[in-house]
């Protein structure tokens, strides 16, 4: 997953993807907020994320409509895991200990983390 890791430019752009599922360029401009980034900008992070295999296109004519190959899901799912792999040694226990400890959780955010939990151990 690591050569698929997105900048932060590049998540914003792929939020827009996930979001819309299908988007031309000029869709794309329309949900970035002023100023608008140029359009050069978007088609140069378009192809990294297509290089990173993240973003197809279909073409129409001259016009391409851009999608995610990925799912949201699926990709920050894979951030996640490769977070846990890389600062707690590929220990879930140790990341949520961190978690947990460090997040300032209040007591009934850690109760619904455990019905959470214990809703996914129950056979």
């Amino acid at each position: 997953m690591n050569e698929q890791k997105l900048t932060e430019t590049e998540m914003t752009l792929m939020e827009i993807l996930w979001q819309r599922e299908k988007v031309f360029m000029k869709d794309i401009l329309e949900d970035y907020a002023d100023p608008k980034p140029a359009s050069t900008t978007i088609a140069t992070l378009l192809k990294r994320m297509q290089n990173k295999d993240l973003v197809g296109y279909k073409l129409y004519g001259n016009s391409r409509e851009y999608f995610p190959k990925v799912k949201k899901e699926d990709y920050f799912q894979g951030e996640m895991t490769s977070m846990i792999d890389r600062f707690f040694n590929s220990s879930v226990s140790q990341f949520a200990s961190f978690f947990t400890s460090n997040s300032k959780l209040s007591q009934k955010q850690l109760k619904e983390l455990r019905d959470i939990i214990d809703k996914e151990i129950e056979p």
